[in-house]
């Protein structure tokens, strides 16, 4: 496959011979890894992964994918409001693993660190100096190539670096999977009963598979007992929020109210007074003892 080289790479002097190598958006010329770092990490002109001195472009995402992936991820962050046991990034935060055959610096779409985790992901941090819990791609299929590296390439650097669990979402539905590491350091199919996934790594987050694709919203996901035990504490929550604000919103309403009516009260009283005044004025100066106006 023969694709326009990327501009920015052209810029910094570095050839793909017009081409992407075995039909992956790479450079066909070795890129030193400090040269990534310095260069490529952060570039703000696409984004781009480094394969043991080959640069990777980053494919880009349309609604549908990014739907999917935006409600599971919202439901993975009303777990970990409920439960929180771990830390969630994305925004093209990426991590380095060196492996026994390679090093690789890649940029998950949503990275968890437990923490448990012996490297803790800071407030500032650009970078993760360790290794995700779990690591979740939204999959790349613009070719076959982006597929396989999302469900091939990355799953076997994922598994051999040592992330506990990696879920794959194909909006699709075809290569959809959520792995967990098993004993022998290979990954295996996430336990699943009635089409429900349960990871292991973070205890008692759950979802249905078919709900990425049907994406319930969080009022019917409060009646279904999958998600009742961390989306409808958080429901109540925001909900006695909300009355909370409501109850005083009403208190200041019946203040201002209160107040507007001692207000009025006052003013009829002392309308009231000026009233009498003028009377009893009116009386002396009718009896002679005060002067005329």
């Amino acid at each position: 496959m023969t694709t326009q080289r990327p501009a920015t790479l052209e810029a910094e002097g570095i050839e793909t011979n017009g081409s992407y190598t075995n039909g992956i958006r790479a450079t066909a010329e070795y890129v030193s890894e400090a040269l990534y770092w310095e260069k490529y990490y952060d570039i703000s002109d696409g984004g781009y992964e480094w394969n043991n001195g080959q640069l990777e472009e980053i494919p880009v995402t349309d609604y549908a994918k990014y739907m999917m992936y935006l409600w599971f991820v919202d439901v993975l962050r009303d777990f970990l409001h409920v439960y929180p046991l771990a830390r969630i990034v994305g925004l093209e935060l990426g991590f380095r693993m060196a492996l026994p055959t390679k090093t690789t610096i890649r940029k998950p779409d949503l990275g968890v660190v437990l923490h448990t985790n012996p490297i803790p992901l800071g407030d500032h941090h650009r970078t993760y100096r360790g290794i995700f819990d779990i690591c979740v791609e939204s999959l790349s299929d613009g070719s076959q190539s982006d597929v396989d590296r999302d469900a091939i390439i990355k799953r076997a650097e994922y598994a051999a670096a040592g992330v506990q669990e990696y879920y794959l979402l194909d909006e699709r539905g075809i290569e959809t999977q959520f792995y967990g590491l098993s004993r022998r350091g290979l990954y295996e199919p996430l336990p699943q009963v009635d089409g429900v996934v349960h990871s292991r790594v973070l205890p008692g987050f759950q979802f249905r598979v078919a709900d990425l694709y049907d994406k319930p919203a969080a009022g019917q996901m409060m009646a279904d007992p999958v998600y009742s035990d961390f989306i409808a504490p958080l429901l109540r929550a925001e909900r006695q929020r909300a009355e909370e604000a409501e109850a005083r919103a009403e208190a200041e309403r019946q203040r201002v109210e209160q107040s507007e009516a001692r207000a009025e009260s006052e003013r009829r009283r002392a309308e009231q007074s000026e009233a009498r005044a003028a009377e009893y004025a009116s009386l002396l100066r009718a009896a002679g003892l005060l002067p005329p106006d």
